[in-house]
């Protein structure tokens, strides 16, 4: 394995210049969600773009295949800029979306009919690609028929029935129970390693790590707020991959450590929008976790010692990134827990925290995320400040709707909501949409 690519004799597929996504404000300034990055599609290989839940990802994706516009910079398919037309690219997405009114070959049909193709050639490509991909016997077969796999190579079959020289994939498989997820990444690298599909290259977002270095060639790492390719890897193992080998062990754990290291001071020098600016925001962007779920991170640290490997943890635990990291981003927020090369430990805080009673866990939250998170500090103060104690929430969504995207400071407020009645701070009436402070 290795942390540098070899691909630059080799000419891109599909390639993103300077991509940049953000969104105007009223008052001229911008919600900046990925930085201008420069990212490729080569010939020949599996590409992950893996980091943690709501960096960027799926955006990044669809503006490279042309689903969303780009605010800033370009796509170029074969070194071309991509204007009016479409690149020859599929999309398998998380959700199996398919016409439930429709049999299997015709949902495979689908998009070979939406381009005009005759009836003959499209039931003869549909039928091939349907043998191909393990539904042989369930042509006639309606969705509801099948069960969340077979729903799956339905849709990996419709995406590649137009054979696309790029194939993309959006967490196809976190949908899917734990075997039959296996099962379908064997059979993609099946279909892509024998050469079964006419596909060139597969560009696959994951959140899961391990998926990353089972499949791909190329592994890019997504840093946040806003996104930016973090770090990037090239894996040189051969296909299959096995999870005990030290080097995917080891190639796992420095994922897990590139996930949770600060932002590259690069980024923060050369002056990016939002990257090393958290002391002149007015807000920093919460995690979206419970307070239970911190606490039970604190307490198995607090169990082990007080540190702990956060790829062995996250093993033991059998928990994907997206599981784990959301707890450890909001314990290293509250000072609670620090990082260090990919390990947890858990500050004198934490573990006052994890060894109190449920009182003795309120006070501590409290005072941490009035300590650190500016936003609850603001939510009390603007309680205090009323005569009746009392505001509605949409004062509060109003304010965060001028920082992040529409769905972000809505979800930015209902995390914000959950820690501030666990810290007894206010209450919330989900009826009225009113917050009251508690009275001390």
């Amino acid at each position: 394995m290795s942390t540098t690519t070899t691909t630059a004799a080799v000419e891109p597929i599909i390639e993103g210049r300077q991509l940049e996504k953000f969104y105007p404000q009223p008052d001229r300034s911008r919600i900046q969600v990925i930085a201008p990055t420069d990212i490729a599609v080569y010939p020949g290989q599996i590409i992950a773009l893996l980091g943690p839940s709501g960096c960027g990802k799926s955006t990044m994706l669809r503006m490279l295949t042309g689903l969303s516009p780009t605010s800033g910079g370009g796509v170029y398919w074969h070194g071309q800029p991509v204007r009016d037309e479409t690149p020859n690219v599929s999309i398998v997405f998380q959700s199996f979306a398919l016409f439930p009114w429709l049999t299997v070959i015709e949902n495979v049909e689908a998009p070979l009919e939406a381009r005009g193709a005759p009836e003959f050639e499209r039931h003869k490509r549909a039928l091939r690609i349907i043998d191909a991909v393990g539904l042989d016997g369930f042509e006639s077969a309606y969705p509801k028929e099948l069960s969340g796999g077979m729903k799956q190579r339905v849709g990996v079959a419709r995406a590649l029935v137009v054979e696309p020289e790029v194939l993309f994939m959006d967490e196809p498989f976190s949908a899917l129970d734990v075997l039959t997820a296996e099962t379908m990444r064997g059979e993609l690298l099946e279909l892509w390693l024998e050469k079964k599909i006419p596909t060139r290259a597969i560009f696959i977002v994951t959140h899961n790590i391990e998926e990353a270095v089972i499949l791909a060639d190329r592994i890019i790492v997504l840093g946040r707020n806003p996104a930016h390719i973090h770090a990037e890897f090239t894996v040189d193992m051969p296909h299959p991959r096995d999870r005990r080998e030290p080097r995917f062990v080891d190639l796992v754990d420095m994922i897990y450590r590139a996930l949770t290291r600060q932002d590259h001071p690069e980024l923060a020098k050369a002056g990016v929008p939002g990257i090393g600016e958290v002391a002149r925001k007015p807000y920093v962007m919460l995690p979206h976790t419970r307070p239970g779920g911190l606490a039970g991170l604190l307490e198995i640290l607090a169990d082990q010692g007080g540190r702990a490997d956060l790829h062995v943890l996250a093993n033991e635990l059998s928990l994907e990134v997206d599981a784990l990291l959301p707890s450890v981003d909001t314990a290293v927020l509250l000072g609670l827990l620090k990082l260090e090369e990919g390990d947890a430990i858990i500050t004198p805080e934490g573990q006052a925290f994890a060894q109190g009673d449920i009182q003795e866990r309120k006070a501590i939250f409290r005072k941490a995320v009035l300590a650190h998170v500016p936003l609850l500090r603001q939510m009390e103060q603007a309680l205090k400040a009323k005569s009746n104690r009392t505001l509605s929430a949409e004062f509060f969504q109003d304010l965060l709707d001028e920082h992040f995207s529409e769905d972000e400071s809505r979800r930015q407020l209902e995390t914000a909501i959950q820690w501030g009645r666990y810290a007894e701070i206010f209450d919330f009436d989900a009826a009225s949409g009113k917050l009251t402070l508690t009275e001390t």
